[in-house]
């Protein structure tokens, strides 16, 4: 039986019957896989965009599925392929969109916030969101290929080369898979996090990572670049901490490149900008290119996923799913499996 999970506002999640959508022309219908759950999925229920969404929502967008029905018009795929979406909705009427940026488009729509998402048993998507993954790629990693496009877009909008010193601050899930990729990319990356199980995990990774609450991460920087500085800083943390240090770590006409969205607005040295001729670098989301690397880098197998997967739980566990990330504690990605 098709099944979904509702948000319905004051942190109140119901299980129910989901509600299977017929495509329409240029659309199809998904199997839904697995689903993580993700940063913005917890923002929704915590109430904090109770304003935007619509309920009861259907949230979810880190995801993997099979074609289950195709809707009229749809050429480039068959029923039973194994794809993710890219889940966004551009106006392509906006500047934005008319510049060819329409990840950013004005009034972009988010599907799994703006519209229903892919906690439910089938999702009914526009075909133009969809990406094929490979057979020897994994439906439970196929989940991890969105937070992945996120990382491969920062690191690809910040020029990553062969031999840069990167600084990540914050090392949950993007934090990790931008450190990751930057790795891939041929940078030396130090990780700073004060969540001591992700700092242990990011270890284990093979990364230089240090709670900066008990050393010294300047110095530490410092030492490693013989007084130079980072040539990148990922601000990943959303902290006011992350955005007063960053400065601090850059070297000369080093980059800051903003991955978080701060609950508020930070206070941020631009003496240092001015100084050291700093440059500052916005990231957000994604692009199709973005997916494809993803999806390329994921089946070579190259990246360590199943180290980033806390558990793989059913449907009627979102509820304890949020309770965890909450706690702070021993939690990087928590799949559902739909």
């Amino acid at each position: 039986m098709a099944q979904a999970a509702y948000y319905e506002g004051d942190r109140r999640i119901r299980l129910g019957a989901g509600d299977a959508v017929d495509p329409a022309p240029g659309e199809a219908q998904l199997k839904v896989s697995h689903c993580g759950i993700c940063g913005t999925d917890l923002h929704i229920y915590h109430g904090a965009m109770d304003a935007r969404v619509q309920m009861p929502l259907v949230m979810g967008h880190e995801m993997s599925a099979t074609i289950h029905e195709l809707g009229a018009g749809v050429e480039d795929f068959e029923i039973g392929d194994h794809v993710v979406v890219l889940p966004l909705a551009p106006c392509n009427e906006c500047p934005a969109c008319a510049a060819g940026h329409n990840h950013i488009c004005h009034n972009l729509n988010f599907l799994g916030i703006d519209t229903p998402g892919a906690f439910q048993s089938y999702w009914t998507v526009p075909a133009y969101t969809l990406h094929r993954v490979p057979a020897n790629l994994s439906l439970k990693h196929g989940a991890l290929i969105e937070p992945l496009a996120v990382a491969c877009h920062d690191v690809r909008l910040a020029e990553v080369q062969p031999g840069d010193k990167v600084v990540v601050l914050g090392g949950g899930p993007i934090g990790i898979l931008v450190a990751l990729v930057a790795r891939q990319a041929g940078a030396d990356v130090i990780v700073s996090e004060i969540n001591p199980y992700r700092v242990e995990l990011a270890q284990d990774l093979g990364f230089e990572a240090v709670n900066p609450s008990e050393a010294d991460l300047i110095q530490l920087v410092m030492q490693r670049t013989r007084g130079a500085g980072a040539d990148i800083v990922f601000e990943v943390s959303g902290s006011q901490a992350g955005a007063a240090v960053m400065t601090e770590l850059l070297r000369t006409r080093g980059l800051a490149v903003i991955v978080a969205i701060f609950a508020r607005k930070p206070e941020v040295d631009l003496f240092r900008f001015f100084w050291r001729e700093l440059r500052l670098q916005g990231v957000r989301v994604y692009e199709p290119q973005d997916f494809a690397d993803a999806i390329d880098l994921a089946a070579a197998g190259d990246l360590p996923l199943d180290e980033l997967i806390t558990d793989v739980r059913p449907l009627s566990a979102l509820p304890s799913g949020f309770e965890d990330m909450e706690k702070g504690g021993k939690v990087m990605k928590i799949l559902l499996e739909i």
